[in-house]
């Protein structure tokens, strides 16, 4: 009864094990949850506002599938005056979120065949994407050595006839990895005389504690052409649940394209939406998203110590986003195990790096309160000594 390719998806793990967590809280269980990748934050005021203006002003109806002018020429205005990036209104479409912008881009670029190179670990949903679409999925395997980036030569290596799109995230999501400007060129300078595609996920361009942002398509001409930038509010000014995301890109046609199957599927975007996003883009929440980025600078040095410090894990210090990318390979060669048995025994939630497509990690989220971080590392800690001993006992 059903197709081929909905057979080849997965359920994403980060959402099962998050829902897991809540089944199990709601059972009256003392779960801390740190797989969740979202803000511990609210929407700012300023944001919500916006929105009971648009209700209030009756803006309910069916907008251009694309998205209104107004939210359009916000994000081509935060792209010049953030990124040093300019583009029309036409090589602009707001959808659904970030993940509804990838799916629309891969589905009108990638046919039976074609080869999509993922730096791994990766965003769990990247994978299935492609291969949804008929993709196949080329990996580029990165550890703590090279801090999660992968360097010119692996790239070059990676590349074949059939390759048609490297997708980049920066910072990334689970490692908080941030590309360097100069990184960005040499990566870039590989890709020059080919067609490839880069798909950059800049979700968290907000959220930098170490050294500065760069996008992807600033970097060159020749990169600013080939390169489909996607960006949105969900991590920057806490939107997850509002639903907007956005794709803009040289190219005409894809965004032409990306229009068409938007229309045929969910159309526009939540029409209040649109209007709280205009307040999340030009500037009026940017003391909200300092006062969180500050926030999550905290947790984050505090957190990496707590892990430094205890004997078996050992994590980098991330540029970027609100994840830790811990390093289990002392303790343990089996991450999906490791996690199911800490949240069954220390009723503790963490994301198994497998999912991400690297073994021998966890991702933990320091998207919540410094004393949940604290209990949690803490329950961490308990575990990983019991499991020692058990492993020394047998």
């Amino acid at each position: 009864m059903l197709t081929n390719r909905i057979n080849t998806l997965s359920e994403s793990i980060t959402i099962a094990i998050t829902t897991l967590a809540q089944e199990l809280k709601a059972q009256g269980k003392d779960v801390l949850s740190f797989s969740a990748g979202e803000p511990d934050f609210g929407t700012p005021q300023v944001i919500k506002d916006a929105a009971i203006e648009a209700i209030n002003n009756d803006f309910t109806k069916y907008t251009a599938v694309d998205g209104i002018v107004a939210l359009k020429e916000a994000v081509a205005v935060k792209l010049k005056r953030d990124n040093g990036l300019e583009y029309a209104l036409n090589q602009i479409i707001v959808s659904n979120g970030a993940k509804h912008s990838l799916f629309n881009l891969f589905s009108a670029t990638i046919d039976k065949g074609d080869e999509v190179i993922i730096p791994a670990p990766y965003w769990v949903t990247y994978p299935e994407l492609v291969r949804y679409c008929g993709g196949d999925v080329v990996e580029i395997l990165t550890d703590d050595t090279s801090a999660f980036k992968i360097t010119p030569k692996q790239l070059k290596s990676a590349i074949t006839p059939n390759t048609k799109m490297l997708i980049l995230t920066s910072p990334s999501n689970p490692t908080g990895s941030v590309y360097t400007k100069e990184e960005l060129i040499a990566l870039g300078k590989v890709l020059e005389g080919t067609n490839i595609i880069v798909a950059s996920d800049e979700m968290y361009e907000k959220l930098i504690y170490d050294g500065e942002f760069i996008s992807s398509a600033a970097v060159s001409q020749d990169m600013f052409e080939r390169t489909v930038t996607i960006n949105g509010l969900s991590k920057s000014v806490a939107m997850t649940g509002w639903r907007f995301g956005y794709m803009a890109a040289f190219n005409t046609e894809l965004i032409k394209a990306t229009k068409k199957l938007q229309s045929q599927s969910t159309s526009n975007i939540n029409s209040i939406t649109q209007m709280a996003a205009i307040a999340g883009l030009d500037g009026r929440a940017d003391v909200d998203i300092e006062m969180m980025r500050k926030a999550f600078a905290t947790r984050r040095d505090e957190a990496v110590e707590l892990f430094n410090a205890v004997n078996g894990l050992s994590v980098l210090k991330p540029d970027g986003a609100f994840y830790l990318f811990v390093n289990i390979k002392e303790v343990s060669k089996d991450s999906l195990i490791f996690a199911k048995d800490l949240l069954e025994q220390k009723e503790v939630a963490v994301v198994p790096g497998v999912a991400f497509g690297s073994e021998g990690y966890f991702r933990f989220s320091f998207a919540t309160d410094i004393e949940s971080i604290r209990k949690g590392i803490k329950r961490i800690e308990e575990f990983v000594k019991d499991l020692t001993v058990s492993t020394e006992k047998n």
